[in-house]
């Protein structure tokens, strides 16, 4: 396979971590160009990549293929729009668009123009819920009634990203965590016939929401999402109640704390879990009470950006696709709207 030629808007955390890494040790990528508008921390890791010093001079290369908006949230719309309309197929980071016009207007500009748009929701390929996935399609646990899912920090002090604590469209805790909890809801259930929600202040000196809960209804069943900056003490991440059991996993894929160390994704023990952060359940099967320990899958974020090329080189289907980044907007929205009106509202 021909490598994608990429380029990355933004060399702060979310490239330096999250995607640089990933272009680098895939032999289906090549690391091609950043807009860095006066750093040079790209090149400095990576020397053979191209620093742009405006989004512009980024996109007027022929030789990119592929951008990368990772930039903070209320840009998503404007940049990857403007990639787009440079004919260049685009990733956009977690969440997809602040509104769901944008989003819908993105997918459109997409589909005109032939190319590939794609959500970064990244948790999909995590230890822990690829494994609460496999336990609940399994039907081991009867029918399920209530599910329960926690992301939590601790965090009491304010993040120095001056964008994430500045009042205003996409901040937020639920733009946040909230994200990567409703992609994976709609992954294991999808659409919510109903949502209410409860979104406040916790932490002094905070201006933006830094907690987070969200009760989805479906029929015969309620899942809520759970989110805060003040919990020291960690909760199950998962927890699913089903007629037959229940099943409890913690939040413990290890992707994430080996990116922050610069360990680079590869490795035959790469996204591999202690065995110490095994789920528990416990259920019925066959007319027998279990409980136990259950194997954890590995986590892998190297699938995503692998499905991305097979998309682009061999028109396979996206892992994640823009459709998909749209609905977790979608409810978003309507959490919002069940906050201003304090009430129970349909999704449709």
């Amino acid at each position: 396979m021909i490598p994608v030629k990429t380029a990355v808007c933004s060399f702060g955390m979310s490239g330096r971590t999250f995607q640089a890494p990933f272009l680098h040790v895939l032999p289906e990528f090549e690391f091609y160009s950043v807009w860095e508008r006066s750093k040079n921390l790209a090149s400095e890791l990576y020397p053979s990549v191209r620093v742009c010093r405006s989004l512009e001079e980024l996109l007027a290369d022929p030789a990119v293929e592929l951008v990368i908006v990772n930039t903070p949230n209320y840009t998503h719309y404007e940049y990857a729009k403007q990639a787009l309309e440079a004919g260049k197929h685009v990733i956009v980071e977690k969440p997809f668009t602040v509104t769901s016009e944008e989003a819908d207007e993105l997918i459109g500009l997409a589909a005109m123009k032939g190319l590939k748009l794609s959500s970064y929701q990244s948790r999909r390929f995590d230890s822990d819920y690829k494994t609460v996935r496999r336990v609940v399609e399994s039907g081991v646990l009867g029918k399920i009634v209530e599910a329960e899912i926690h992301y939590d920090r601790y965090s009491p002090a304010l993040s120095p990203k001056v964008h994430k604590e500045t009042p205003g469209p996409g901040r937020g805790l639920l733009y946040d965590l909230g994200s990567h909890l409703i992609d994976q809801v709609l992954q294991l259930w999808g659409e919510p016939q109903f949502v209410f929600a409860d979104l406040f202040i916790i932490r002094d000196h905070s201006l933006v929401d830094d907690y987070m809960e969200v009760l989805l209804f479906y029929p015969g069943m309620r899942v809520r999402l759970k989110s805060s900056y003040l919990v020291r003490e960690a909760l199950p991440a998962y927890s699913v109640f089903g007629h037959n059991g229940t099943f409890l996993k913690s939040r413990a894929d290890v992707q994430e704390k080996n990116l922050l160390a610069g360990r680079l994704p590869e490795g035959p023990d790469w996204g591999v879990e202690p065995e110490s952060e095994r789920g528990l359940l416990h259920t019925e099967i066959g007319g027998k009470v279990v409980r136990e320990l259950v194997p954890t899958e590995r986590g892998d974020a190297r699938e995503y950006f692998k499905g991305i090329a097979e998309a682009i080189r061999n028109g396979a289907p996206l892992p994640v696709t823009a459709e998909q980044g749209a609905l977790v907007i979608r409810v978003i929205e309507k959490a919002y709207e069940s906050l201003k009106e304090k009430r129970i509202v349909p999704f449709r």
